[in-house]
């Protein structure tokens, strides 16, 4: 096997990067004005980066979480977090809405994932929960092709 550097592409094509950059803060904006709290924000980020396997972004959103002050046991058991007592119902809604849109690929975004978001979540929720999902998806991808480092 041949150990060739990865191309860090967003240092390769800056704009569109920086592009991704303020599609973030815009669609971090939309979140809190649909009233999302900003530590749910940050479990779909971890989340969406644990269903990826997204190094990088798990140890950045993480650290993010806990700087603002998530509990580290909900953290934890974010992977598994339709078994646990941890998660209020807006919550759940995002986090189930998050994985089915994560798992496009898998099948499209069911009916049954779609309306259970929809029983709790407000238009306005969705569509920010949506665009958090879309826009994650889209950093994980860049970091895990251009192989960000993850050192201890």
């Amino acid at each position: 096997m041949i150990d060739t550097q990865r191309v860090n592409i967003g240092k390769q094509h800056p704009a569109p990067y920086k592009t991704l950059l303020a599609l973030s803060a815009e669609v971090e904006s939309a979140a809190a004005a649909a009233g999302l709290d900003p530590l749910l924000v940050e479990l779909l980020k971890i989340r969406t980066s644990q269903i990826n396997g997204c190094a990088f972004c798990l140890r950045m959103h993480t650290r993010d979480a806990l700087k603002k002050g998530e509990n580290p046991d909900r953290i934890a058991v974010l992977p598994a977090w339709a078994e646990t007592g941890y998660f209020s119902d807006t919550d759940r809604a995002a986090l189930r809405l998050t994985e089915s849109i994560t798992g496009v690929s898998d099948g499209q975004v069911s009916d049954e994932d779609y309306h259970a978001a929809a029983a709790v979540l407000t238009a306005e929720q969705i569509s920010a929960v949506a665009w958090l999902a879309t826009v994650m998806n889209a950093f994980n991808r860049v970091a895990i092709t251009s192989r960000y480092p993850v050192r201890g």
